[in-house]
């Protein structure tokens, strides 16, 4: 996949500094290429349910959040990201010391992107996959 414009990594981590909720979460751009994103977060005590787990709202908001600046990735210069809708299969429980949340597009449109986006916790040297997201993007014009 190719980027439409030569400064769109700058774009997104610029994009991604300004995001307060990835600031809550201590989330991270730990990758970025055309088409594929990659958000590290650690697990805090506040992001974790009853039972110790990361909440499932946070494998989802990095989800999101990765599969939409895969998006991005490949918009023009002056779009912003827009998620239309986002499915989320929950797989196991997230334990573990971080989430990693890779995005991806699958098929880039002018009008509309699919992608998806795969949450795997990681412990002591282990990782397991948690979550699978599906959804649709759309640009729009800042």
């Amino acid at each position: 996949m190719n980027p439409r414009f030569a400064g769109y990594e700058a774009k997104l981590h610029d994009s991604f500094d300004r995001q307060a909720m990835m600031t809550l979460l201590g989330a991270r751009l730990s990758a970025v290429s055309p088409g594929e994103v990659e958000i590290t977060a650690p697990v805090l005590d506040t992001t974790r349910q009853q039972h110790g787990y990361a909440h499932a709202a946070v494998s989802f908001a990095l989800g999101d959040t990765a599969a939409g600046y895969a998006a991005l990735s490949l918009m023009e210069e002056e779009d912003e990201v827009l998620t239309v809708e986002m499915k989320i299969n929950l797989l196991s429980p997230a334990t573990g010391t971080s989430l990693i949340a890779k995005g991806k597009v699958i098929r880039p449109g002018k009008r509309i992107v699919v992608v998806n986006a795969e949450v795997w916790a990681e412990a002591g040297g282990t990782s397991k996959q948690v979550a699978l997201l599906q959804g649709t993007m759309i640009p729009v014009r800042a």
